[in-house]
């Protein structure tokens, strides 16, 4: 096929080290210590920063001030849309904590969002809240 390998992008990397890892389509390689034996490692696979900032940025723009003439069950629906699609590409391995990060993040920009769209600030329900209003609102907890 004509194909030849790179070799300054070719290595080997040996995890069982100290610290290291490895970045591949997306993911995080490590050995990490188990949380209960204390000696015992396990490799560990999440989703790598750059994927995580990517990620942020997807969201960033959709919910940035030049979408503010969207109704927000049409936001919501786009943005379960990502963020599903996301989730089921990194459901692999131990993301969690990194789950955990995106609600977060997601919850926190539609928070801003909210408040950006008029010039008066949106009026939040006194008896809820605020992530149990964006659960009724249909936003998605990955």
């Amino acid at each position: 096929m004509g194909l030849e390998i790179n070799r300054d992008k070719t290595k080997i990397i040996s995890l069982k080290h100290n610290k290291s890892y490895l970045d591949f389509l997306g993911f995080t390689f490590r050995f990490e210590r188990d949380l209960f034996a204390g000696t015992t490692k396990y490799l560990n696979v999440f989703p790598a920063k750059k994927s995580m900032g990517n990620e942020r940025k997807a969201l960033k723009s959709m919910t940035g001030s030049n979408y503010c003439f969207v109704p927000i069950p049409d936001l919501i629906k786009s943005l379960n849309r990502n963020l599903i699609g996301w989730s089921n590409y990194f459901n692999f391995g131990y993301p969690r904590k990194s789950f955990r990060q995106m609600n977060n993040y997601v919850r926190n920009r539609l928070y801003i969002h909210l408040n950006r769209r008029s010039q008066r600030r949106f009026k939040w329900p006194k008896d809820i809240s605020v992530h149990k209003f964006f659960d009724l609102l249909g936003l998605i907890y990955l």
